[in-house]
């Protein structure tokens, strides 16, 4: 599968995420939820190796890195967006996740020597605008705003961490390949977050989780978790790191179009021209 287009379906389910993680935590701890995220998906990826009968034990020289990547990007990261997400709603979350590709293309310039050339400097600062009229329907005052909240605060640091995270994990990847990086790093992740799990009794949580509630939780295991890390990964492994990142502009319109989609939300004039904007800075820094 191409290198973009995996990029691309990480983006798909990531954007949707939101609205599950707003729907999910209406019925169920931060703690439960992202328990259950990492379980589900290092389940699924363990499946995933045994089908392509790549080799389930890992070199002892990754372990450690695996460890890191485990804790940075699987529950240090959903554990701070969960916990965000039941004090601020889902388009100022939209709107912070905008800010990511930047953080990524500084730390891929300073950590792995990546250029930054003219034409990327510019197509990441496009994607920005759009992602701000795309999240903020051309309300200004709705931007200049932010953070004002403890869970936009929250959400801003989660991008922070996440482009650090994609970063860091790159080497790994180059080395194992992303599927074993993948299911490592989300393996260490769930045994990262089990003290958690039993220390809260987090399990009380699902005895009465409705249907809906049970969708969300897997949607947001098996797909986000699972796939959209695999497939995040897998681009990951061919393609530069700021350019990657910069298909994170597109994660705001994805979640726009799931608000407006199972919630009803409209969709404005702003919101088409920020849309045109974010696809517009992406292809920039694709051919910069």
């Amino acid at each position: 599968m191409p290198a973009r287009l995996q990029a691309f379906l990480a983006i798909l389910v990531w954007g949707v995420s939101f609205v599950a993680t707003k729907a999910a935590v209406a019925e169920i701890s931060p703690v439960a939820l992202v328990c259950a995220r990492a379980a589900l998906g290092a389940l699924l990826l363990i499946g995933v190796l045994m089908a392509k009968r790549e080799p389930l034990l890992l070199p002892r020289e990754s372990l450690g890195p695996l460890a890191v990547m485990g804790f940075v990007g699987v529950a240090f990261h959903q554990l701070l967006q969960a916990y965000a997400l039941t004090l601020t709603s889902a388009v100022n979350t939209g709107w912070l996740i905008g800010i990511t590709p930047i953080w990524s293309a500084l730390f891929a310039a300073i950590a792995l020597r990546e250029r930054l050339p003219a034409g990327r400097v510019a197509g990441l600062l496009i994607g920005f605008l759009g992602a701000g009229l795309v999240v903020t329907r051309g309300r200004i005052s709705g931007a200049l705003a932010l953070p004002s909240t403890r869970g936009d605060f929250l959400i801003l640091l989660s991008t922070v961490n996440w482009a650090f995270y994609t970063v860091l994990g790159h080497p790994t990847i180059r080395r194992l390949g992303p599927t074993r990086a993948t299911a490592g790093s989300m393996l260490a992740g769930a045994l990262w977050l089990a003290p958690v799990f039993l220390f809260f009794g987090a399990w009380r949580d699902f005895a009465d989780l409705s249907v809906k509630g049970w969708i969300a939780v897997l949607f947001l295991g098996l797909l986000c978790s699972g796939m959209g890390y695999l497939f995040w990964y897998g681009a990951l492994a061919r393609v530069e790191a700021s350019r990657v990142a910069a298909f994170l502009y597109l994660e705001p319109l994805v979640t726009l179009a799931a608000a407006a989609l199972l919630l009803g939300e409209p969709i404005s004039l702003a919101t088409i021209l920020g849309g045109a904007l974010l696809v517009a800075g992406v292809i920039l820094v694709q051919r910069a």
